[in-house]
């Protein structure tokens, strides 16, 4: 599933591909992908309309129109959205077609079909449960230390379930947990509530920092995840634990092991982290 720093990825190889275009035509390939409204008025919304801004929120693009509306795109586990030249033909799991008004087109693709998308009133976001939910996200002004800190307190859930959970923080996902547990030393098992200070202190710290690294290194590509000019990250080639059950820990030698946990396949170090 692409997480915070691929959708982040994708929102920045995008918008100055989709910045002050006009979205011409909408081909609705799975009409189901839309949630909200219909999706023929999905359709009327987008079409004819002018892309004036593309944020993201936690794993959530927002392109901002200028009819006051937003349209708001999903991923889920296997979505890709990517800008295509003018007569590149779709893959075969392309779903939607956005044609620009240069005859480029964005292609919205997903092979498990369980991606979402939505256009509604810019003040009408709160519709969408898991936007109007999320919590503060890694790297922004309103994670910090205190709250970080406070959201452990006297919570039995493993910290492994607390980093997942998004009403607490917005946009991480099962590498980037997995990755900052290992960082900061810490076993995905642990309750919240047993972190010190010093710990609370040093996962704050491994999380924020193993995002700017997803982000610096274009995203995690395993399978399917792709940037918005189609091409695959590399940030799966500096993954500290996630993904190599039974390979050398590289601070200590020790094999990574696999276990579940939170109801995800869980990967650490038995050694570094306690």
């Amino acid at each position: 599933m692409p997480e915070m720093p691929e959708v982040e990825t994708i929102r920045r190889t995008l918008t100055d591909k989709v910045t002050g275009r006009l979205i011409a035509d909408v081909k609705l390939l799975l009409p189901r992908l839309v949630k909200w409204p219909s999706p023929e008025e999905f359709r009327a919304a987008v079409t004819g309309s002018v892309v004036t801004r593309l944020d993201r929120r936690g794993k959530y693009l927002l392109f901002h129109l200028d009819n006051d509306k937003v349209m708001v795109v999903h991923l889920r586990m296997t979505g890709r959205l990517y800008h295509v030249a003018p007569g590149a033909p779709p893959d075969r799991f392309t779903r939607v077609v956005f044609t620009l008004d240069g005859g480029d087109a964005l292609l919205y693709a997903d092979s498990r079909t369980l991606g979402t998308l939505y256009v509604l009133p810019a003040d009408e976001l709160w519709r969408i449960s898991g936007l109007a939910t999320m919590g503060p996200e890694p790297l922004s002004p309103e994670f910090t230390p205190e709250y970080f800190r406070e959201s452990l307190a006297g919570r039995r859930v493993t910290i492994k379930g607390l980093l997942l959970n998004q009403k607490l923080i917005g946009g991480l996902g099962n590498i980037y947990v997995d990755e900052a547990l290992a960082l900061a030393g810490i076993l995905p098992e642990r309750p919240a509530a047993s972190l010190t200070d010093e710990e609370a202190a040093r996962l704050y710290g491994a999380v924020n920092a193993v995002i700017a690294q997803g982000i610096e290194h274009g995203g995690t590509t395993f399978r399917d995840y792709r940037d918005g000019a189609g091409q695959k990250g590399s940030n799966q080639h500096h993954l500290r634990v996630y993904g190599r059950k039974n390979e050398a820990c590289s601070v200590c030698g020790t094999p990574i092991a696999r276990s579940e946990v939170a109801g995800r396949g869980t990967h650490y170090c038995p050694h570094c982290q306690h």
